[in-house]
């Protein structure tokens, strides 16, 4: 029969902190064990195991809601709604992505400014930080 954890050990087997254990109690993703008489509360490997998988899933990009709703699906055959969350976050990942190629377009135009900028001139960085929206718009556009 395998050893109950404490809070500590439990935490440890899953590779997380206490007080994320509690932070996941409080938001109902993991259960509070009921404290026995004069006891410690023991935590069980399913625990463990369920942290783990909370914790794997925000890895890859699912939020804690998001986890919730996986943690209720695992519980019954869910693949279709699953499938649909994983497609709903896929797609908010790459929408990520193309907002930091422009991002690293506009960097890179950027540092190329500084690089052909002389001394004396005033860097292309700050101006770019320094304009209004619309005016950095138009000069975008411009250029």
């Amino acid at each position: 029969m395998p050893r109950p954890y404490t809070i500590a050990g439990v935490a440890a087997a899953a590779g997380v902190h206490v007080e994320t254990i509690r932070y996941y109690q409080r938001l109902k993703l993991v259960p509070e064990p009921l404290r026995p008489l004069a006891g410690i509360r023991r935590y069980t490997e399913a625990d463990a195991d369920r942290m783990r998988f909370i914790k794997r899933a925000q890895a890859i990009g699912f939020t804690l809601a998001e986890v919730a709703r996986l943690l209720n699906l695992q519980t019954r055959r869910s693949c279709r709604a699953t499938r649909e969350l994983a497609a709903a976050k896929l797609s908010l990942v790459d929408s990520r992505i193309r907002e930091l190629r422009h991002l690293r377009k506009e960097l890179a135009g950027l540092i190329a400014d500084c690089d052909a900028n002389s001394e004396n001139a005033a860097c292309p960085v700050i101006q770019r930080l320094t304009l209004q929206p619309r005016e950095a718009a138009a000069r975008r556009k411009n250029a």
